[in-house]
């Protein structure tokens, strides 16, 4: 029985991930984390039976604590406790947005495998979070789609053999529209993904195209692979969730169709797999699968991540937390759709790149940069 911590239990991948836990004879869930949603995690405590939830806001933990029988770990440093305490397995950091890192370091450091979903923390401080990890022995089992489908295509193949990662993306609600055409896009359009059902922040990188650029630094993390070998192709029927070429010319692909559960699945029963209730995919039904190139000038924060990996140190948390105010003001509808990725360009101009050598250089950068972007912001009229 692998017992299981999952952070940032409220959002989409926290309650899928609460499906597939029900779902196995293989796992237990045993802590929960969430910021604010206390009578949402509460309800999923009594589902799965957990003792020990932590929320992040000091007034939802108080709340929750008045209707909990159990334990409840409260502020900043409650999701840290749990899972030092908890007696897990796996930890699965589901948390949106930088605030993630917390629960990678608290994982790791412990020598608690991670099922990671929170790609901000490779993001914001990779090579530190990888370091931890090989120090610890704790194993990153990568839960986004696309780099679950790289995961599971390279298992098994020798070092040297690997000569190109191509993530895929599915476009986005805004693909083939030109930048005029988008630039003042409501929310309620960006947030009309074709594919994917996923919460706010996320869907808004989806179709700015950022999401596809940190996952591009994500991978270079994740697979010790240089950016010139990481591709990004448009796939809009999202059934070829990820492929990889090798030295004999040979393309391997990783197909499926969109559900979080399968990922989420392999990552929290790795190295073993269990049945899972989605439906299977026919082929012959789908008929055509695409693929094209993205289109930079339309989408540049894919540009600006790419850019930003390169740049390494602290660029890549700047170019993460400028995004992260960018999206929330346009979701607030401060900032218009056409101004997220101006916002980014000009904190990564005017935030100094710097050395990253300690977890606190990195929320030095982050916060620098949010301070920034606010200022950007405010420049800008929504």
């Amino acid at each position: 029985m692998r017992r299981v911590v999952i952070v940032g239990a409220t959002g989409s991948i926290g309650r899928q991930a609460a499906e597939v836990v029900q779902a196995s004879d293989e796992l237990e869930a045993v802590g929960l984390v969430a910021d604010r949603s206390w009578k949402e995690l509460l309800a999923l405590a009594e589902t799965l039976g957990v003792e020990r939830i932590a929320l992040a806001d000091p007034a939802a933990a108080a709340l929750a604590a008045e209707h909990f029988r159990g334990r409840v770990h409260a502020g900043s440093e409650g999701a840290i406790e749990l899972i030092c305490d908890a007696g897990c397995d796996v930890v699965l950091n589901a948390a949106v947005g930088a605030a993630g890192l917390t629960a990678t370091i608290a994982a790791l450091g412990e020598g608690i495998d991670l099922a990671l979903a929170n790609k901000e923390s490779l993001v914001v401080a990779g090579e530190l979070v990888a370091a931890l990890a090989e120090a610890t022995g704790a194993r990153i089992v990568p839960v986004d789609s696309e780099h679950s489908a790289l995961f599971q295509l390279l298992r098994g193949e020798a070092p040297g053999t690997v000569e190109r990662l191509v993530l895929t993306a599915s476009g986005g609600p805004f693909r083939g529209r030109s930048q005029e055409e988008i630039a003042h896009a409501t929310v309620e359009e960006a947030l009309a993904h074709p594919t994917w059902r996923m919460g706010g922040k996320i869907t808004v990188d989806s179709a700015t195209l950022m999401n596809k650029g940190l996952e591009v630094i994500e991978a270079h993390h994740l697979f010790a692979i240089d950016y010139d070998r990481i591709e990004v192709l448009v796939h809009p029927q999202s059934i070829v969730h990820g492929l990889v070429e090798l030295n004999d010319g040979a393309l391997l692909a990783h197909l499926g169709l969109p559900d979080m559960r399968v990922p989420i699945s392999y990552a929290l029963h790795f190295p073993d797999r269990h049945d899972v209730a989605v439906p299977r995919l026919d082929l012959a039904a789908v008929g055509r699968l695409t693929f094209e190139r993205p289109d930079t000038d339309t989408f540049p924060c894919l540009r600006l991540a790419r850019e930003a990996g390169r740049a390494g140190g602290t660029a890549p948390c700047v170019l993460n937390a400028a995004n992260e105010v960018a999206v929330a003001a346009f979701l607030d509808r401060r900032l218009p759709f056409g101004a997220i990725a101006a916002v980014v360009e000009g904190a990564l101009e005017r935030c100094e790149v710097r050395a990253v050598r300690h977890f606190d250089d990195v929320l030095a950068a982050d916060s620098e940069a949010r301070r920034v972007a606010e200022e950007l912001v405010a420049g800008v009229r929504a």
